[in-house]
């Protein structure tokens, strides 16, 4: 398990585009399938702009996440996970989603995809629109994910917060992958560092 980072946006892995050959996972072709069994064969999203329903409050957005899933003692545990794992969550836990700070409407969402119990979690941007300190607090949260064997695809264009997340990276330029490699690799590619990293 890992991470891997994307250095453009997420519309063709989103909506699936299977132009280019068939998207498989674990061994199940899911390229025409539709959104609720694409959840179930494991694919967990947050997408860009975080999209929260800002009238239902944190608790039942949390809900929502595990709506493929049977509502059994399996759910409530890992609610509460989840309500351990980002504490401002249960402290917000019945306050209307769109009353929270980017950052903890970002955290919710990651939360909310996470109680569908994802083989893979895609993210779209996830630092999007935020505060630095908001930045830094997403960006730690992914990494516990990925200390606790959760695999993700970043796609991000901040490049410094991706590469502290990511474990292999591809670098996209209008479309094309200019450079692929380990994160350390990628961050020593002087191309990477003058488009990116500002060196």
């Amino acid at each position: 398990m890992g991470s891997s980072l994307l250095g453009s946006r997420a519309a063709a892995i989103v909506e699936l585009d299977a132009g280019a050959g068939p998207v498989v996972l674990a061994g199940e072709d899911i390229s025409h399938s539709i959104p609720e069994r694409r959840t179930r064969a494991g694919i967990g999203l947050v997408p860009e702009g975080r999209q929260v329903f800002p009238g239902l409050p944190v608790i039942d957005h949390l809900l929502l996440g595990a709506y493929t899933r049977r509502r059994d003692a399996a759910v409530r545990s890992d609610l509460d996970h989840m309500l351990d794992l980002f504490p401002i969550l249960r402290e917000r836990s019945r306050q209307l989603a769109g009353t929270l700070s980017g950052g903890q409407q970002q955290v919710l969402v990651i939360a909310r995809a996470l109680m569908s119990r994802p083989k893979v979690l895609l993210l779209d941007e996830p630092s999007l629109g935020l505060a630095p300190l908001a930045v830094r607090e997403v960006v730690g949260k992914l990494k516990q994910l990925v200390g606790e064997g959760t695999t993700l695809l970043l796609v991000e264009q901040n490049a410094r917060a991706a590469f502290e997340v990511a474990s292999r990276g591809y670098v996209l330029s209008r479309g094309e992958v200019i450079a692929e490699d380990g994160v350390e690799s990628l961050q020593a590619d002087p191309r990477v560092q003058e488009a990116y990293l500002g060196a």
